[in-house]
Protein backbone atom coordinates (compact mmCIF):
# COMPACT_ATOMS: atom_id res chain seq x y z
CA UNK A 1 0.00 0.00 0.00
CA UNK A 2 2.53 2.45 0.58
CA UNK A 3 4.27 1.47 -2.49
CA UNK A 4 1.08 2.96 -4.09
CA UNK A 5 0.79 5.71 -2.67
CA UNK A 6 4.11 6.73 -2.76
CA UNK A 7 3.77 6.61 -6.70
CA UNK A 8 0.71 8.57 -6.43
CA UNK A 9 2.77 10.94 -4.39
CA UNK A 10 5.90 11.20 -6.86
CA UNK A 11 3.75 11.54 -9.64
CA UNK A 12 1.39 14.47 -8.71
CA UNK A 13 4.36 16.21 -6.69
CA UNK A 14 7.12 16.31 -9.34
CA UNK A 15 4.79 16.40 -12.85
CA UNK A 16 7.55 14.27 -14.36
CA UNK A 17 5.41 11.47 -15.23
CA UNK A 18 2.37 11.61 -17.42
CA UNK A 19 0.75 8.03 -18.23
CA UNK A 20 0.24 6.59 -21.27
CA UNK A 21 -2.69 4.72 -22.65
CA UNK A 22 -0.80 1.81 -24.47
CA UNK A 23 2.18 -0.14 -24.48
CA UNK A 24 5.05 2.40 -26.03
CA UNK A 25 7.64 -0.60 -26.44
CA UNK A 26 7.51 -0.90 -30.12
CA UNK A 27 7.21 2.78 -31.26
CA UNK A 28 10.57 3.46 -29.30
CA UNK A 29 11.65 0.51 -31.16
CA UNK A 30 11.26 2.15 -34.47
CA UNK A 31 11.88 5.46 -33.54
CA UNK A 32 15.39 4.18 -32.51
CA UNK A 33 15.58 2.02 -35.62
CA UNK A 34 14.49 5.42 -37.40
CA UNK A 35 17.06 7.71 -36.11
CA UNK A 36 20.02 4.95 -35.98
CA UNK A 37 19.17 4.51 -40.03
CA UNK A 38 19.01 8.43 -40.55
CA UNK A 39 22.22 9.07 -39.04
CA UNK A 40 24.01 6.12 -41.01
CA UNK A 41 22.63 7.20 -44.36
CA UNK A 42 24.25 11.16 -43.45
CA UNK A 43 27.36 9.58 -42.40
CA UNK A 44 27.07 10.50 -39.20
CA UNK A 45 27.56 7.41 -37.49
CA UNK A 46 29.66 4.65 -39.36
CA UNK A 47 28.11 0.89 -39.91
CA UNK A 48 29.72 -0.75 -36.36
CA UNK A 49 28.98 2.03 -34.87
CA UNK A 50 25.24 1.56 -35.85
CA UNK A 51 25.22 -2.18 -35.31
CA UNK A 52 26.75 -1.60 -31.51
CA UNK A 53 23.67 0.70 -31.07
CA UNK A 54 20.89 -1.26 -32.45
CA UNK A 55 18.98 -2.71 -30.42
CA UNK A 56 18.32 -6.53 -30.08
CA UNK A 57 14.54 -6.51 -30.50
CA UNK A 58 13.59 -10.03 -28.82
CA UNK A 59 15.66 -8.75 -25.94
CA UNK A 60 14.50 -5.62 -25.42
CA UNK A 61 11.21 -4.97 -22.37
CA UNK A 62 10.16 -1.69 -21.35
CA UNK A 63 11.85 -0.27 -18.50
CA UNK A 64 10.32 -0.72 -14.86
CA UNK A 65 9.89 1.70 -11.97
CA UNK A 66 10.37 -0.08 -8.32
CA UNK A 67 11.30 1.78 -5.08
CA UNK A 68 14.19 1.63 -2.58
CA UNK A 69 13.60 2.66 1.49
CA UNK A 70 15.80 5.72 2.56
CA UNK A 71 16.43 4.78 6.33
CA UNK A 72 18.63 7.07 6.86
CA UNK A 73 15.60 9.72 6.75
CA UNK A 74 12.91 10.68 8.89
CA UNK A 75 9.44 8.41 8.13
CA UNK A 76 11.21 6.66 5.98
CA UNK A 77 10.50 7.83 2.68
CA UNK A 78 10.62 5.58 -0.50
CA UNK A 79 13.23 6.34 -3.88
CA UNK A 80 11.84 5.90 -7.12
CA UNK A 81 13.96 3.62 -9.13
CA UNK A 82 13.39 3.15 -13.03
CA UNK A 83 15.52 0.29 -14.09
CA UNK A 84 16.06 0.53 -17.66
CA UNK A 85 18.96 -2.25 -17.93
CA UNK A 86 16.62 -3.84 -21.03
CA UNK A 87 15.40 -0.43 -22.32
CA UNK A 88 15.57 -0.20 -26.24
CA UNK A 89 18.16 2.63 -25.49
CA UNK A 90 20.17 0.87 -23.21
CA UNK A 91 23.18 0.39 -25.58
CA UNK A 92 23.06 4.01 -26.74
CA UNK A 93 22.65 5.09 -23.28
CA UNK A 94 25.80 2.43 -22.83
CA UNK A 95 27.73 4.04 -25.43
CA UNK A 96 27.07 7.62 -24.33
CA UNK A 97 28.22 7.03 -21.24
CA UNK A 98 31.12 5.25 -22.59
CA UNK A 99 31.91 8.26 -24.56
CA UNK A 100 31.26 11.18 -22.05
CA UNK A 101 32.31 9.67 -18.57
CA UNK A 102 36.06 10.11 -19.36
CA UNK A 103 35.80 12.92 -20.61
CA UNK A 104 33.53 14.48 -17.69
CA UNK A 105 36.20 13.30 -14.97
CA UNK A 106 39.00 14.74 -17.01
CA UNK A 107 37.56 18.12 -16.79
CA UNK A 108 35.18 18.10 -13.94
CA UNK A 109 37.80 15.88 -11.57
CA UNK A 110 38.74 19.25 -9.58
CA UNK A 111 35.01 19.88 -8.58
CA UNK A 112 34.06 16.41 -8.05
CA UNK A 113 33.51 14.06 -4.58
CA UNK A 114 33.51 11.07 -5.81
CA UNK A 115 33.41 8.96 -2.42
CA UNK A 116 34.00 9.51 1.08
CA UNK A 117 37.36 8.18 1.23
CA UNK A 118 37.84 11.15 -2.00
CA UNK A 119 36.40 14.09 0.30
CA UNK A 120 38.69 13.14 2.93
CA UNK A 121 41.17 13.19 1.04
CA UNK A 122 40.63 16.34 -0.49
CA UNK A 123 40.04 17.83 2.67
CA UNK A 124 43.61 16.92 3.60
CA UNK A 125 44.73 18.94 0.63
CA UNK A 126 42.27 21.46 1.53
CA UNK A 127 44.33 22.00 4.84
CA UNK A 128 47.45 21.45 3.08
CA UNK A 129 46.88 24.32 1.25
CA UNK A 130 46.41 26.43 4.55
CA UNK A 131 42.31 27.37 3.21
CA UNK A 132 41.03 25.01 6.43
CA UNK A 133 40.86 27.66 9.50
CA UNK A 134 38.44 28.51 12.09
CA UNK A 135 36.30 30.63 9.63
CA UNK A 136 35.66 27.17 7.71
CA UNK A 137 31.89 25.98 7.29
CA UNK A 138 30.82 22.40 6.04
CA UNK A 139 27.22 22.44 4.61
CA UNK A 140 25.21 19.60 3.91
CA UNK A 141 22.05 19.96 1.54
CA UNK A 142 19.49 17.59 0.09
CA UNK A 143 17.58 18.43 -2.94
CA UNK A 144 13.81 16.82 -2.96
CA UNK A 145 13.39 14.87 -6.20
CA UNK A 146 16.64 15.64 -8.17
CA UNK A 147 16.26 13.56 -10.89
CA UNK A 148 12.77 14.82 -12.00
CA UNK A 149 13.86 18.67 -11.28
CA UNK A 150 15.86 19.25 -14.27
CA UNK A 151 14.59 19.75 -17.54
CA UNK A 152 15.72 17.57 -20.39
CA UNK A 153 16.51 20.26 -23.17
CA UNK A 154 18.14 22.37 -20.67
CA UNK A 155 20.04 19.72 -19.79
CA UNK A 156 21.01 19.03 -23.54
CA UNK A 157 21.72 22.59 -23.87
CA UNK A 158 24.44 22.42 -21.16
CA UNK A 159 26.47 18.77 -22.49
CA UNK A 160 26.22 20.81 -25.67
CA UNK A 161 28.41 23.64 -23.91
CA UNK A 162 30.18 21.58 -21.82
CA UNK A 163 31.69 20.02 -24.88
CA UNK A 164 32.24 23.17 -26.92
CA UNK A 165 34.01 25.14 -23.93
CA UNK A 166 36.39 21.90 -23.60
CA UNK A 167 36.64 21.66 -27.50
CA UNK A 168 35.35 18.27 -27.73
CA UNK A 169 33.90 18.84 -31.50
CA UNK A 170 34.36 15.39 -32.28
CA UNK A 171 34.19 12.59 -29.97
CA UNK A 172 35.71 9.00 -31.49
CA UNK A 173 34.22 10.14 -34.75
CA UNK A 174 30.71 11.82 -33.68
CA UNK A 175 29.96 14.92 -33.63
CA UNK A 176 28.35 16.99 -30.85
CA UNK A 177 25.31 17.64 -32.97
CA UNK A 178 24.89 13.53 -33.26
CA UNK A 179 25.53 12.97 -29.95
CA UNK A 180 23.08 15.68 -28.77
CA UNK A 181 20.54 13.90 -30.73
CA UNK A 182 21.27 10.29 -29.27
CA UNK A 183 21.32 11.59 -25.85
CA UNK A 184 18.16 13.52 -26.72
CA UNK A 185 16.33 9.96 -27.69
CA UNK A 186 17.72 8.39 -24.30
CA UNK A 187 15.79 11.11 -22.32
CA UNK A 188 12.32 11.40 -24.53
CA UNK A 189 12.08 7.73 -25.16
CA UNK A 190 12.08 7.14 -21.23
CA UNK A 191 9.36 5.21 -20.77
CA UNK A 192 8.55 2.48 -18.14
CA UNK A 193 5.77 0.60 -17.12
CA UNK A 194 4.34 0.49 -12.68
CA UNK A 195 1.38 -1.25 -11.08
CA UNK A 196 0.33 -2.40 -14.81
CA UNK A 197 0.19 1.37 -15.65
CA UNK A 198 2.28 2.78 -19.01
CA UNK A 199 4.12 5.86 -18.06
CA UNK A 200 6.92 8.46 -19.69
CA UNK A 201 9.37 10.67 -17.80
CA UNK A 202 8.61 14.12 -19.92
CA UNK A 203 11.05 16.18 -17.02
CA UNK A 204 14.55 14.75 -15.81
CA UNK A 205 16.84 11.81 -16.57
CA UNK A 206 16.81 8.21 -15.32
CA UNK A 207 17.30 7.58 -11.87
CA UNK A 208 19.62 4.46 -12.73
CA UNK A 209 20.97 3.80 -16.34
CA UNK A 210 24.15 3.50 -18.00
CA UNK A 211 23.87 6.64 -19.53
CA UNK A 212 24.94 10.74 -19.79
CA UNK A 213 26.33 12.67 -17.67
CA UNK A 214 23.49 14.56 -18.02
CA UNK A 215 22.86 14.48 -14.23
CA UNK A 216 23.57 17.11 -11.90
CA UNK A 217 27.20 16.99 -11.80
CA UNK A 218 26.81 18.71 -15.40
CA UNK A 219 24.20 21.46 -14.43
CA UNK A 220 26.72 22.15 -11.14
CA UNK A 221 29.49 22.79 -13.52
CA UNK A 222 27.72 24.84 -15.73
CA UNK A 223 27.19 26.92 -13.16
CA UNK A 224 30.68 27.24 -11.60
CA UNK A 225 31.93 27.75 -15.68
CA UNK A 226 29.55 30.63 -15.16
CA UNK A 227 30.84 32.01 -11.64
CA UNK A 228 34.51 31.29 -12.57
CA UNK A 229 34.19 33.52 -15.76
CA UNK A 230 32.33 36.50 -13.42
CA UNK A 231 35.06 36.35 -10.96
CA UNK A 232 37.59 36.63 -13.08
CA UNK A 233 39.54 33.21 -12.14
Amino acid sequence: MKLVLSAVHTRKTTGAYEELSTNPLNDIYRRVINLLNQLRSQNQIREWQKQKLIPVQNKIELAYMYFLAKPHKKGTPLRPIINTIHAVTARISKFLDQKLRPLFNRYARSTTIVDGVDLLHQLDQYIQKGYFNSSTLFITFDITNLYTMLPQEESLKILDEFLRQHNCHRIHGISIETIIELARLVLQANAFVYGKKFYRQIIGGLSITFCLHLDPRLTELDNEGDGTRENGQ
